[in-house]
């Protein structure tokens, strides 16, 4: 890709995510969501294929609906409250459009089909932008008009969303349809919270951000984009295929690994909440996702592939690249559970 293209691609993004996370008026947060769509677009198509191209449609397609929503939500609360503001979203049936549109947008559950076949139909890079750059937005809405979001509707996505996520992943060998089956999952653990505790869910999206980014860049690095082709990484990378390993555990919320923090977290809130049911379905659905990354730890570190030659790994070394974040994001994932009671004491 031209450099000048991708550096106005790249601006373009991170100015519209940014707009839409200072903006206090619905026709700026519009007018970032749409930067930030028309900026992914050229993105998801740069290896030129088929699939790319179907993939930057279906994006499009399920884009455009979602920002149609919020534009009809904004202007209906206008023509009722006689205000542009976010926070005032006093019409119920306002809020409950712009809860369509911002779970379209996330990817949640009932509207997640989306999400698997656009990353599955990009390169990993874009894949990453799109499971977590492009959620900020979308979340920052819906962590604005929090009050009037309608309670029962949010809580049965969000178990939609943690089943889905799970049961969706069980099968796949595409390592970016994992991710994103995962993703699905991890948002309908942050919208169960929101309700109660929109703090808990910041926690719990940016220790997202941080594990996805790690994965990514492992993955990224190996260039591995399926299962069986993460089982020949170990031949030439057996450190990072051991640190991966380690953060799909700590991203199933397996303790003491610092994904195991919001978990608990969120079932505290849940459960001081009297929301038990609801507590002990999300804790039994959790295990779906820690199912398939069980498979992934399996086929890339328990197995070795067959060969008829004695040496197992590659006599060459390569000369790596720099990766000047991974030690503090792969530290940040792996080792943060002792700071936890202190986090519970500021949410």
């Amino acid at each position: 890709m031209n450099p000048l293209a991708s550096i106005i691609m790249s601006s373009t993004l991170i100015s519209g995510t940014l707009i839409t996370l200072i903006s206090s008026h619905w026709l700026m947060a519009w007018m970032g969501l749409e930067m930030n769509m028309f900026a992914i677009i050229p993105m998801i198509m740069k290896n030129n294929s088929p699939r790319a191209i179907e993939a930057a449609m279906k994006y499009f397609l399920i884009q455009a609906s979602a920002s149609m929503l919020l534009l009809m939500a904004a202007s209906l609360n206008f023509m009722y409250s006689g205000q542009w503001t976010l926070t005032e979203m006093n019409v119920s049936m306002a809020s409950l459009i712009m809860l369509i549109a911002m779970l379209m947008k996330l990817g949640m559950a009932p509207f997640h089909f989306w999400v698997p076949e656009v990353t599955q139909g990009t390169v990993l890079l874009t894949s990453l932008i799109i499971l977590t750059w492009q959620k900020l937005a979308p979340l920052a809405i819906l962590f604005q008009i929090t009050p009037s979001i309608n309670v029962n509707i949010i809580l049965t996505t969000a178990i939609l969303s943690i089943l889905i996520g799970g049961w969706g992943g069980l099968n796949q060998t595409q390592l970016r349809k994992i991710m994103a089956y995962s993703s699905i999952a991890h948002m309908g653990w942050m919208a169960a919270v929101m309700i109660y505790n929109p703090t808990l869910m910041l926690l719990n999206l940016l220790l997202y951000l941080i594990f996805t980014f790690s994965a990514f860049t492992i993955l990224i690095k190996c260039s591995s984009t399926s299962t069986s082709m993460l089982t020949m990484t170990w031949n030439s990378y057996p450190l990072m295929v051991s640190i991966l390993l380690i953060i799909l555990l700590s991203m199933g919320g397996l303790p003491p690994l610092t994904g195991f923090v919001p978990k608990w977290l969120i079932i505290y809130e849940l459960i001081k909440n009297t929301n038990i049911a609801m507590t002990l379905t999300m804790s039994i659905l959790a295990l779906l996702n820690l199912f398939f990354y069980l498979r992934l730890i399996y086929a890339s570190s328990l197995t070795l592939f067959p060969t008829s030659s004695n040496l197992k790994f590659k006599w060459k070394i390569n000369t790596p690249n720099k990766m000047y974040f991974l030690p503090t994001m792969v530290s940040i994932s792996l080792l943060f559970l002792p700071v936890s009671p202190m986090i519970l004491m500021l949410s």
